[in-house]
């Protein structure tokens, strides 16, 4: 399996190195272009190039981690049809999900903007510095939530979080999972919870 990282900040960083020592092949990728993360990819080690958004987005497996505002220019001009992608993003302003029917999370809404992809919300939940830690601790892993549509995306995500390290939590549907899972406004976020 192959993994494209769009967003190679703090937390594409930290997912694409515990990616990159399990054994993945990655492609790290952001909006200035591959040159400026040739350093990064060699620092990071392992199976890791630098490569352009639409480098990454012809990966199995697309791991985004851009700014909220970034999202729709991150993936408009890319084809993610049939891809995995785990969103890792954080919508930072008023909630998506209100009291009224027919209202979105922000994972389904990225749904909306990739056609025909499945999506797995997932690694939002940790500040970058808990996420770029060693998983394994007091002889338990590090609980890493996730939430999507399809099941079969949902095990594939969920196979990536264990052979990385983490203890995969299923939260169920993109909609019932990523209220839970928001950051800010879910009661999950910035919980650093060890499964034993």
């Amino acid at each position: 399996m192959k993994i494209g990282v769009i967003g190679a900040g703090s937390i594409g960083t930290a997912f694409a190195k515990h990616a990159a020592d399990a054994g993945y092949e990655l492609v790290i990728s952001n909006s200035r272009g591959a040159d400026t993360l040739e350093e990064k990819a060699k620092q990071i080690g392992g199976k890791v190039t630098a490569g352009s958004v639409l480098d990454a987005a012809e990966s199995d497996v697309v791991f985004l981690s851009v700014r909220w505002e970034q999202v729709a220019d991150a993936i408009k001009n890319i084809s993610l049809e049939d891809k995995i992608i785990i969103d890792a993003t954080n919508w930072d302003g008023e909630e998506f999900v209100l009291a009224k029917p027919g209202s979105k999370t922000s994972s389904e809404v990225i749904g909306d903007f990739a056609k025909s992809t499945k999506v797995v919300k997932a690694f939002n939940t940790l500040y970058a510095q808990v996420l770029a830690a060693d998983p394994q601790k007091d002889g338990g892993k590090r609980v890493i939530f996730y939430s999507g549509n399809d099941s079969n995306a949902k095990a594939q995500v969920s196979g990536i979080i264990n052979r990385i390290g983490f203890a995969g939590v299923d939260l169920g549907s993109l909609h019932e999972g990523g209220k839970l899972q928001r950051f800010p406004g879910g009661s999950l976020p910035a919980l650093n919870l060890i499964k034993l």
